[in-house]
């Protein structure tokens, strides 16, 4: 699927690529309202109204800032991922690509619309840091994915030539903002939730495993993290 010589630099996004979209969604529709209710001491009805709230942020950069919701809903944001943290976990063959990629030695970057908090949050759990050259945040640079804002910051941060860059995100949205940028090797993922049934992709080839990816006969690796 891809010729690894054609490859001086791999994006990678962190939520729903390399890690289980499942956290994620757990949090943010179900344990966030419910929690935002107990705490506020209101009406059940209500968590439907916080699912909307955060729905109609999707795609901005507060969408992504747990700064923003800890002063919309007067929550500590941080403490309410922690009480479901066990949920944050890799995909189920991420580790392996990931440490194919260390010994093949392309550049790794996260490029994530995760905020520093969440990374701060994930990142020990997972221990991905091990794995990467470096990590951008939309946060740091001011800019969703989903603007061509990010991908001029990125590239002052991290220069790359996009036509010898691979980058693979769960989000269509943000794959065709990279295409549009003039990256030129790009992957979607199938499932990103790993509780949700796969969902069909537009334009873009999608991966179920990153072992579509891998030179054959490599042996598996343990998740260190579990």
């Amino acid at each position: 699927m891809i010729d690894w010589r054609a490859i001086d630099t791999v994006l990678l996004d962190m939520d729903g690529t390399l890690l289980d979209l499942h956290f994620d969604s757990h949090f943010w529709l179900e344990h966030l309202p419910r929690r935002y209710v107990e705490l506020h001491r209101l009406d059940d009805a209500t968590q439907e109204e916080v699912r909307a709230r955060i729905i109609r942020e999707q795609g901005s950069l507060d969408w992504y800032s747990l700064a923003y919701w800890r002063r919309e809903l007067g929550v500590d944001i941080v403490a309410l991922k922690r009480e479901v943290q066990h949920l944050i976990g890799l995909r189920s063959d991420a580790l392996d690509f990931l440490t194919w990629l260390k010994q093949a030695h392309p550049r790794v970057v996260l490029a994530t619309n995760a905020d520093r908090e969440s990374l701060e949050l994930k990142l020990p759990l997972t221990g991905l840091e091990s794995y990467l050259d470096a990590v951008v945040s939309s946060a740091d640079v001011g800019a969703p994915k989903e603007e061509q804002a990010f991908w001029w910051a990125l590239q002052e941060i991290e220069p790359f030539d996009p036509e010898r860059t691979l980058f693979i995100d769960d989000n269509p949205s943000v794959l065709e903002s990279a295409r549009e940028f003039g990256i030129r090797h790009l992957l979607g993922i199938l499932q990103p939730d790993s509780r949700r049934p796969e969902r069909r992709i537009e334009s873009f080839i999608a991966l179920e495993r990153f072992a579509r990816l891998l030179p054959q006969d490599l042996p598996p690796q343990e998740d260190p993290h579990g």
